[in-house]
């Protein structure tokens, strides 16, 4: 398995659990304390920056950056590295275009995929068939980011893609942009049938 595919399934994981404290029974076995030693550790050095904690726990003691995230965050109380509960939520924050542009996006996706589910993942709307995600939409001032989980499309679909900016792994369309059906049909196809 490559380093690639472990990521992308550690990221699925974490997606699924985004509970800090579900790194806990993995720092306990690799780095061999329990749970009460590292709290302690913690409270030594309390009064130091995020940075400075990190570093102290991957200098000190070799954790990974994402052990060392997991237990710093929980000790300054993020006991969850989720910050929506559904799609709506995420929405809430946005205006009524950007709204139901977004709600448009899926809806082309679901109406044509019964099994389609759109789900909060890394804190994004992302559409999702059984395990596997699909794409991840992000809203911001100016634009809306689509980002496929297959990013290979981006370079398969080049023309179709031609009036938006493609970056490496998403493209921009307007926060008004009128859904090209067909386009993310075959983003859907092409990431189900790899």
């Amino acid at each position: 398995m490559s380093v690639c595919e472990k990521r992308g399934q550690y990221d699925q994981i974490m997606a699924a659990n985004p509970d800090r404290a579900s790194y806990f029974p993995a720092i306990e076995k690799k780095y061999e304390q329990p749970m009460t030693y590292w709290f302690d550790q913690m409270k030594e050095i309390s009064d130091r920056k995020y940075p400075e904690q990190i570093a102290y726990l991957r200098e000190n003691y070799g954790f990974s950056q994402a052990h060392a995230n997991a237990l710093v965050l929980y000790s300054r109380g993020s006991t969850t590295s989720r910050k929506y509960v559904s799609v709506d939520d995420y929405l809430r924050q946005f205006d009524h275009v950007k709204c139901e542009t977004v709600r448009s996006i899926f809806k082309a996706m679901t109406g044509k995929y019964k099994k389609m589910d759109v789900v909060i993942a890394w804190n994004h709307p992302f559409a999702q068939i059984g395990d596997r995600y699909i794409m991840g939409v992000s809203v911001h001032q100016n634009h809306i980011l689509l980002g496929p989980t297959r990013t290979e499309v981006l370079t398969e679909l080049a023309s179709d893609l031609s009036r938006y900016v493609v970056n490496k792994k998403t493209f921009k369309v307007p926060v008004d942009w009128k859904v090209d059906r067909k386009l993310l049909t075959e983003i859907v196809e092409r990431t189900i049938n790899s």
